[in-house]
């Protein structure tokens, strides 16, 4: 059995939004990631993967996106913990909010990095690096 985790590459005023996950998480801590998080059962639900990337932004850094949104592109892992995990990128679309740090359990710092800042960061894993290059492609069609 997977989990399902989404995760949103938000594009603003030329940056992305990206995240220093929490060295609390059992995932990746301390590493720069987007923001994302597990997909909640809800029983009949439409658009749910959609529904778990607005949520989850918001929970974590306050900023809202628009629930029209684009496939990006899908992996999956085995995290730290043993667990499977099926991961699915979205290119969202900036709605509001001021970004910043809502869940410290969560998130340990927020910023807003061009594709190039990403691409060199030492805390950028290449999952992160080739997710930007494939959301920056498709922003750019």
């Amino acid at each position: 059995m997977f989990i399902v985790n989404v995760e949103g590459a938000v594009h603003f005023g030329g940056k992305w939004l990206v995240i220093e996950r929490s060295l609390l998480e059992d995932h990746a801590a301390g590493t720069l990631s987007l923001v994302g998080g597990k997909v909640d059962r809800e029983g009949f639900a439409k658009h749910i993967l959609e529904t778990s990337v607005q949520r989850e932004i918001f929970e974590e850094v306050g900023v809202k996106v628009k629930q029209q949104m684009d496939y990006v592109r899908s992996t999956s892992f085995v995290a730290d913990d043993g667990a499977h995990v099926i991961d699915v990128v979205f290119l969202c679309q900036y709605e509001g909010g001021e970004a910043y740090q809502k869940s410290s359990d969560e998130v340990g710092a927020v910023h807003w990095l061009t594709t190039k800042e990403i691409i060199h960061h030492p805390l950028a894993p290449v999952w992160l690096k080739e997710s930007i290059l494939a959301a920056e492609k498709l922003r750019k069609k």
